[in-house]
């Protein structure tokens, strides 16, 4: 491993549409982390890497161990890994650090890397408005309902899951396309931050759609999805780039 780069990326959404479309993505992901390993120093997954994850006490859900298989090798190699909990992948609980030694970050991570300041985070209910869904994650990551889902059964209860994820955006393949720095809440919300305290790289997922917007002399950087675009930031040290791996239209 060279002393080198950081890599984040999101919404990688295993799970959706299908098995089979989810597995040629798995493959994909796992060339890129292949592609990378030798110049990554860590990566950073900023939620919903799975388009649902529970852990009971002694059942994770099944699937997707070619990237499991890989994250374990490169952590074994000396690289650190940080998964973020995403609005779908938010009951991941401890699996994935005592297994693999990955870090589970629940909201925000402030980094200070190469002189430069970091603001990390999912991005799901952040900004203005969405009250319906900022309830329910509150509901959501509650201690009661995490046990309560837990007495269900996992064949019923990621049945269930799986029928929620049903109207998730990327089910119904919907590419996510840019319409004015208003609507962007995500925006809003880092301006609003950056009121408070400064950055130089506002990096979010959740919005499905890869954005490297300046903000006075910071960035705003949305790191897209992996069915539409399979966008990814890398910062060197000095630069930080939004990539596109096999992606021809970029």
């Amino acid at each position: 491993m060279s002393a080198g780069k950081i890599f984040f990326a999101s919404d990688f959404h295993f799970g959706v549409p299908d098995y089979q479309s989810s597995r040629e993505r798995e493959d994909r992901v796992v060339r890129w982390l292949d592609q990378i390993k030798s110049e990554a120093a860590e990566i950073y997954f900023l939620g919903d890497v799975f388009d649902f994850w529970f852990e009971y006490g002694a059942v994770i859900p099944k699937g997707f161990i070619r990237f499991q298989g890989k994250l374990a090798e490169l952590v074994d190699s000396g690289i650190k890994i940080t998964f973020f909990k995403g609005n779908h992948d938010m009951w991941m609980f401890d699996y994935f650090k005592k297994e693999l030694g990955i870090e589970i970050i629940s909201d925000e991570l402030i980094l200070e890397r190469g002189g430069k300041k970091f603001y990390l985070h999912h991005g799901d209910g952040l900004g203005p408005g969405d009250s319906k869904y900022k309830l329910l994650k509150k509901i959501f990551r509650s201690d009661f309902c995490q046990w309560l889902f837990a007495r269900i059964h996992p064949n019923l209860g990621i049945g269930i899951a799986s029928k929620w994820s049903m109207s998730s955006r990327l089910q119904n393949n919907k590419k996510e396309e840019f319409r004015d720095i208003s609507d962007e809440w995500l925006v809003s919300y880092s301006e609003d931050l950056l009121q408070r305290e400064y950055y130089d790289y506002l990096i979010f997922g959740h919005r499905h759609l890869p954005l490297d917007i300046q903000l006075g002399r910071s960035r705003y950087i949305n790191l897209g999805e992996w069915i539409n675009f399979n966008s990814y930031a890398v910062f060197d040290g000095v630069n930080m780039e939004l990539k596109y791996f096999e992606n021809s239209q970029h």
